[in-house]
């Protein structure tokens, strides 16, 4: 996709030159971004893969992936419902649930494997 697909697919129709340089601008962009937030949510999985320890103290209080997963989901929606003043002062604890998220539900779905292969 170059640069006029994209800006059409963004719903500009003209022709600037300009205007095309500044979507071509914001498409890589976003791209580098969304590879390094891969790679940060990477390293972070790849550090918590060494013991459940890790895991355990990660998704704490939580004593699984699955209330893990259920706590975040919780916060999310209870988030999503607060003034737009008390967001701002809670976005940390957003990240935070965001995170909890993302790693539970990851060894929720290969932390079997993860034992198997410790055990091997």
């Amino acid at each position: 996709m170059d640069a006029a697909d994209f800006a059409r697919a963004c719903g500009y129709s003209g022709d600037s030159p300009a205007l095309l340089e500044a979507f071509a601008a914001i498409r890589n962009s976003g791209i580098a971004r969304a590879r390094q937030d891969h790679a940060r949510r990477k390293a972070v999985i790849d550090t918590l893969k060494q013991s459940e320890l890790l895991f355990l103290a990660a998704i704490a209080p939580a004593l699984s992936a699955e209330e893990a997963i259920e706590d975040a989901a919780r916060f999310i929606a209870f988030w999503r419902n607060m003034p737009r003043w008390r967001q701002e002062r809670r976005l940390a604890d957003l990240a935070k649930a965001r995170q909890q998220r993302l790693v539970a539900r990851f060894f929720r779905r290969y932390g079997h494997r993860l034992g198997a292969l410790q055990a091997a």
